[in-house]
């Protein structure tokens, strides 16, 4: 294995410190980066100008995924919503689905469409302390609207991607009882996963698995909450790199820029407390990996 260590100079856009940053995602259309920070707002920088501008979302955002036109469509705590980026700060929503949790206290939380454009989400307590494993993973279409799946019984379901063809669905579960990285057969056509199965036990490692990204050579990097950094696996399971990072508590990298070899990472503060050992909690860093990304499908129309 490989471990290399990223510095502070890799911090981008100093004036921003998410509560819990999420879902980047590169927009080819604007030559933009977008993500959100879950307590309630959506972000955009252009590398370009290096100017960042936010909208604020009237409910907590669990995950994010681009329109074919450019738009975005966020997944909440009651339902998902086309949302609108207006020029006063707030963002409209217009619901596309509603949902009805089996507990209080949720809201969906990791989403990523595949390969053919179909959204997958999942859902998950808030309460992250009780450990609840009420949440599960859902498929929407515009034309099928929510779908519910056999897969459920996770506590913080996190990390979807897939894999180059499109036949393999990661996912993890974030709880620190639990830090399991899962694999899926996915029939492509139906868009349906089967056969659930361990991908890599972390339950031995510092780090929590969060959100995470794949390589052109099927490899999943996936962010190591607690841990401060980002590590990646073979498609047979192995590490073989690791990077370190100068803040503790990553939450989701994602590949972008114009070449597709720029990396994105978001992280997490959650106050003081956190400040106290982590000065970089919450903000965001940039960096080329050395290695080529898969352009993020759209939702498919």
């Amino acid at each position: 294995m490989k471990t290399s260590t990223l510095g502070a100079d890799a911090l981008i856009c100093p004036d921003v410190r998410n509560a819990v940053g999420e879902s980047p995602v590169w927009d080819h259309n604007t030559a933009c980066w977008q993500w959100i920070d879950q307590a309630g707002k959506v972000f955009r920088l252009d590398p370009a100008s290096g100017e960042v501008r936010h909208w604020s979302v009237a409910e907590k955002i669990g995950s994010m995924v681009l329109r074919p036109d450019g738009g975005r469509v966020v997944c909440c705590e009651t339902g998902i919503f086309d949302l609108e980026l207006g020029e006063t700060g707030a963002a409209g929503m217009t619901r596309l689905a509603s949902i009805t949790h089996p507990k209080p206290g949720m809201r969906f939380n990791d989403g990523r469409c595949d390969r053919q454009g179909r959204l997958w989400v999942s859902t998950m307590v808030m309460d992250i302390s009780l450990g609840d494993p009420a949440g599960r993973w859902f498929r929407f279409t515009r034309q099928d609207g929510l779908f519910t799946s056999d897969f459920g019984g996770f506590a913080i379901p996190n990390g979807s991607a897939f894999s180059p063809d499109g036949k393999t669905l990661y996912c993890s579960d974030t709880h620190r009882d639990v830090r399991m990285l899962w694999q899926f057969d996915y029939d492509t056509d139906s868009g349906t996963p089967s056969n659930k199965r361990p991908f890599v036990d972390l339950r031995q490692e510092v780090g929590r698995p969060d959100g995470a990204a794949v390589d052109v050579d099927g490899c999943y990097w996936v962010c190591g909450l607690d841990e401060g950094c980002i590590m990646r696996f073979t498609p047979q399971g192995q590490l073989d790199r690791k990077i370190l990072l100068p803040m503790q508590k990553p939450t989701m990298c994602a590949f972008g820029g114009a070449d597709g070899q720029t990396m994105l990472v978001t992280s997490l503060c959650r106050g003081e407390k956190d400040l106290e050992t982590d000065p970089h909690a919450g903000r965001l860093l940039m960096f080329r990996p050395g290695a080529q990304g898969i352009v993020e499908p759209r939702l498919l129309d």
